[in-house]
């Protein structure tokens, strides 16, 4: 274990290195490749849009994204893992081409989001990538569902409100972030008008402070690689150390050059990454 993660942190930093300041800037994902399927599920009182990339046989890899964003984010990790794995986007409730019906926003109902598209698409059990809120899901489920989980990938993720660095609130490259996020908001979104209370809803779960905290961490059996950028712009490193030492038998990657962005700033380093630890 240590080894990969050593030869992972070694490959990123060379990914990296080769664009100055690689942390700094947030370019665009790549176009999606064709879907297997794709279309929207009715769970939980919304329609959930999801796709499903490659047919490869054994456990499925669920992406699921962060705040404010959409499953296409996630193109460069889809092209490459669909080669051989089955892959899973979707779009978070209110997110993307999903909708919400008025519910407040909190990782418990996200959570049960997934749980049901899960159950649509007929998915006993999945390797979980979760970026930020995506992350956080993760956690709930692996809290929760751990039996629907192989494995979680859980880059950026925090569990309690002090883990998150208070500085993001005037960082000029997350503020790029989300006026990224507002333009595919209003391209892709049911509501194209409705960024704004989108936003603000978004951030009052942000600012929520979340039940269970560390210690509903220590009886996670979910196999679990607790990933961290150098340059995080949302979430203290230590705060990261804290949940992988809180999750039995957790390890910590820390990615060198790159921000709470990274799989935008390094995606085929982050992509072997994701490779690194689900085949093993």
């Amino acid at each position: 274990m240590i080894r990969f993660l050593i030869a992972t942190a070694v490959a990123l930093t060379a990914t990296a290195a080769m664009a100055q300041d690689a942390w700094l800037t947030i370019p665009e994902p790549p176009a999606m490749p064709e879907a297997a399927s794709s279309g929207t599920a009715t769970v939980n009182g919304i329609d959930m849009y999801y796709a499903t990339y490659g047919s490869a046989e054994g456990t499925p890899v669920l992406l699921i994204h962060g705040g404010l964003a959409h499953g296409d984010i996630w193109a460069a990790q889809v092209t490459d893992l669909s080669s051989d794995h089955s892959v899973i986007v979707a779009d978070t409730r209110g997110h993307g081409r999903s909708t919400n019906d008025g519910s407040t926003y909190g990782y418990e109902l996200l959570a049960q989001d997934y749980l049901a598209l899960l159950d649509h698409l007929k998915v006993d059990k999945v390797h979980l990538v979760g970026w930020s809120d995506g992350a956080n899901i993760g956690y709930t489920i692996s809290s929760t569902a751990p039996d629907r989980l192989a494995s979680h990938f859980a880059h950026a993720g925090n569990v309690s409100l002090d883990g998150i660095d208070p500085s993001v609130e005037s960082n000029e490259v997350f503020g790029a972030y989300v006026g990224m996020m507002a333009g595919d908001y209003a391209r892709m979104s049911p509501t194209p008008d409705g960024f704004e209370p989108f936003l603000g809803g978004v951030a009052a779960m942000w600012g929520t402070e979340k039940p269970g905290g560390l210690e509903g961490l220590q009886s996670v059996s979910v196999p679990t690689l607790v990933v961290q950028s150098a340059h995080d712009e949302a979430v203290l490193t230590e705060h990261a150390q804290a949940i992988s030492q809180a999750i039995p038998g957790a390890d910590l990657l820390i990615l060198e050059d790159v921000s709470h962005f990274a799989s935008f700033q390094a995606p085929d380093a982050y992509t072997q990454a994701i490779r690194n630890f689900i085949d093993q």
